[in-house]
């Protein structure tokens, strides 16, 4: 018989197995537990989903208020310096002087716009005594609004306050009516600068927008995709491709930095549609700081005239810049073209077409070239043709060229700004007293996060500038918001906000037809690799990288301080704004796949440097092999990696090859996923000579080398797991033969794990979700390819 002890000891033995058994049990109850539960567990009977949406309404609204509050505090920032300024210009008065000043606080302020109209209705009665062009002298001198005077709204800022001389309903715009503007935008530059003007449109609007873009083929290849891609409510857009108009104006010698598409203005009633009547003109370069719609109500001051422009604000057609300074001809200062109201219909009826190339004819006899391009054409013909002009208040285009003298003529009277003209070559370099309140306003909606402008327009559903919306919203709605899946459904549908070629690319494929462009992606956090990869690497490049708006910022400003990135010009870089839980990897890879221009892609990653003298080699294989005429061959590189940041790169295979003996350097994720590349055979390719095939296997996942027009990588599969293999799998099923080459290699370069994979590893749903998308995947490429995949040979990942 057992000892009362023994007896004991195995009772304790027997529970303590007991419970070391029910601890990972109770673990697994409590995750199915917390799972089912997780849809009610806000105290509000939210579900996660809803209580993500309401925390991301929430951040849209925080951001809003953020930003007004930053602009308000720009503006009384101003203010009081404007403010400061005038008490101490009174203080240098004499004693009258002061007396009057302080009898003139203590009644409303007067807007002065009319004094300076005296000064300019004289000179126009000199001008007209010398031309006899003057027919109709009230339009030109007629003001915009009488009375205007300065006073506190309800927030303790200040507003414009006019004289109800007629009914208010003349000055309200239909909410749903659809204000029409015309921008002229060609080049990579001009086509960044736009997004900022937009972003700042769209932020104060309340109406249907359509904007109407006289375009290169640059420009309407960038904005197309980014409008497409942007998505945004009550906004059409259309495009006119100024290789078509460029004869009506490519006649006109020009030494403005805008070239030919700075005389495009001109010809705009002849390009636009004739059913066309009224449409606001702007310059790339300008800012809003208040609503669209309060500049297109202006139209209905403009009883008879057909433009409306600002005074220009400085003395550029004075002719007083420096001696012998001799402008073209202008009405006393003459006006800005960067702000424009354009009444088509009576521009048509004055036979517009027709009266500018005449007087533009005549002026060039004597001036030989035009030096603000378009602008000196349409000061010409106002000054012979004055009543077509109305004059616009000078907020509507607050000018900071070099020789600005806004603050004098515009914004000491005017506090109240409506536009920011950055009007000179040097932009937010320009010497100006007030250039950080300016700064920050332009700052502001450079880093603005363009997503949020998707903002629907209450009661505005129906018009056809929501066409673009509506394609994408209908389908997310046909995603069934139960589905555990959901986010990763969801992903797949969502349109990223894309800007192609941020940056100027320059590049003609070799014209020997086997030329080979890097494909890769990535984010911020990889950007320090992209000089390592092109010191590597000659050959053009398209990366396309996931980023949000500031960090597009810091982007820019890298790759222009960079030695090495500012000198190349066959690099793409497509910009892919950041919206959504995951990181879209093959939505990125496609949109890069799709901006080559080589018949020949390297699909690899950024975190991959190649040996040196690999894009060389591939053009010489891809002739060697044939590829150009095979169309269904896919060149393996052979993959590397090394655990340290700092190796001496191997020159040639022999140094690999002892590096690997070493052990500094190892065949690619061997000790964590020896699968993903175990068919590329290493063993054979260390005596290989020449190149050989190899046969696909499960989750195989090689770089390889392919003609361009491969299929597109399948954008279910979002952070981490299959987004390559499927990629390789797919390639498979059509029929592409793998091939190894033997004298080329890369290496992976350690780094951080990205948050994709430690989200991968954490979550059991991630995980379950994962494997879904695979089933269905294999489906998907059997019914289209007529195969006999199995599901369960794709778990093993």
């Amino acid at each position: 018989m057992l000892t009362k002890k023994m007896r004991r000891r195995q009772l304790l033995q027997l529970w303590s197995l007991v419970l070391l058994c029910s601890i990972p049990m109770s673990l697994y109850i409590y995750q199915q537990l917390r799972d089912r539960t997780q849809a009610s567990r806000h105290f509000l009977g939210f579900t996660d989903r809803e209580a993500k949406l309401a925390e991301r309404v929430k951040e849209v609204e925080q951001q809003n208020q953020f930003l007004r509050r930053q602009l308000s505090i720009s503006r009384e920032k101003l203010v009081s310096i404007m403010s400061d300024q005038q008490q101490q210009q009174n203080s240098d008065n004499d004693n009258n002087n002061r007396h009057k000043a302080d009898d003139q606080n203590n009644i409303p302020k007067v807007d002065t716009n009319s004094v300076r109209q005296i000064k300019t209705n004289k000179d126009i009665n000199i001008n007209d005594i010398n031309s006899n062009k003057l027919t109709d002298e009230k339009s030109l001198s007629m003001p915009i609004e009488t009375n205007l005077v300065i006073a506190d709204d309800d927030s303790g800022g200040t507003k414009l306050l006019t004289n109800n001389c007629h009914n208010s309903h003349e000055d309200i715009v239909p909410k749903c009516e659809v204000i029409h503007v015309v921008i002229v935008c060609a080049g990579y530059n001009s086509s960044r600068s736009v997004v900022t003007l937009i972003k700042s449109i769209l932020f104060y609007r309340k109406n249907p927008l359509h904007f109407h873009f006289i375009s290169d083929s640059i420009a309407h290849t960038i904005l197309q995709t980014l409008f497409k891609t942007w998505s945004v409510p009550a906004l059409g857009v259309s495009f006119y491709l100024a290789d078509n108009l460029q004869s009506d104006v490519s006649w006109i010698p020009n030494k403005h930095y805008s070239g030919v598409y700075g005389l495009m203005k001109l010809v705009l009633p002849k390009a636009l549609p004739q059913n066309m009547d009224k449409v606001i003109v702007l310059d790339t370069d300008i800012t809003f700081a208040t609503d669209i719609a309060e500049l297109w109500k202006l139209f209905a001051k403009m009883t008879k005239e057909s433009l409306a422009l600002v005074e220009n604000q400085s003395d550029w057609y004075l002719g007083k810049l420096w001696k012998n300074h001799r402008p073209w001809p202008a009405l006393g200062r003459g006006f800005n073209t960067g702000v424009m109201l354009f009444s088509l219909k009576r521009l048509r009826e004055f036979n517009w077409s027709v009266v500018w190339k005449m007087v533009a004819e005549k002026e060039l006899m004597s001036m030989l070239s035009t030096s603000l391009a378009d602008q000196d054409i349409f000061n010409a013909v106002i000054k012979q043709y004055p009543f077509l002009v109305y004059k616009l208040p000078c907020q509507w285009n607050v000018q900071l060229s070099d020789n600005t003298l806004s603050d004098a003529l515009c914004y000491t009277e005017v506090q109240d700004l409506k536009i920011i003209h950055w009007n000179s070559p040097k932009k937010l370099k320009v010497k100006n007293k007030h250039l950080e309140f300016f700064r920050n306003l332009y700052l502001t909606f450079l880093e603005y996060d363009g997503n949020l402008l998707r903002r629907e327009l209450i009661g505005c559903n129906n018009t056809k500038e929501n066409a673009i919306y509506y394609e994408s919203s209908n389908l997310m709605n046909q995603i069934d918001e139960d589905d555990p899946c959901y986010e990763f459904r969801l992903s797949r549908v969502t349109q990223h906000r894309t800007h192609l070629y941020y940056i100027e690319y320059d590049y003609e494929p070799s014209p020997e037809g086997n030329d080979v462009t890097l494909v890769a992606q990535l984010s911020m956090d990889r950007l320090q690799m992209v000089e390592a990869l092109c010191q590597h690497w000659e050959g053009p490049i398209s990366l396309a990288m996931y980023m949000s708006d500031s960090e597009v910022q810091q982007f820019l400003g890298y790759a222009q301080t960079s030695e090495i990135l500012r000198e190349r010009k066959n690099i793409g870089y497509h910009i892919v704004y950041r919206d959504g839980p995951f990181y879209p990897i093959n939505h990125l890879r496609n949109v890069a796949l799709q901006q080559v221009n080589t018949p020949f892609v390297f699909l690899t990653d950024v975190d991959f440097l190649p040996m040196f003298g690999l894009y060389e080699y591939l053009k010489r294989s891809v002739a060697a092999m044939g590829l150009e005429s095979a169309s269904k061959k896919a060149l393996v590189v052979p993959a590397f990696e090394t655990q340290r940041y700092r190796i001496s790169f191997p020159k040639t295979k022999a140094e690999l090859l002892s590096m690997l003996d070493m052990g500094t350097l190892f065949t690619f994720r061997y000790h964590v996923w020896t699968k993903g590349h175990a068919p590329t055979n290493y063993a054979n390719w260390r005596t290989a000579t020449t190149p050989y095939r190899i046969t696909w296997e499960q989750d195989f996942e090689p770089y390889i080398v392919v003609k361009r027009d491969i299929p597109e990588y399948d954008t279910r599969f979002v952070g981490f797991g299959w987004n390559k293999v499927s990629h390789i799998m797919e390639l498979y099923a059509q029929g592409y033969e793998f091939i190894v080459l033997p004298n080329a290699f890369i290496v992976h370069m350690p780094h951080a794990p990205s948050f994709d994979i430690a989200k991968y590893r954490s979550s059991s749903s991630y995980r379950k979700c994962l494997k879904i998308l695979k089933v269905e995947f294999v489906k998907d490429l059997n019914k289209r390819y007529n195969r006999q995949f199995t599901a369960s040979d794709t778990f093993k990942h």
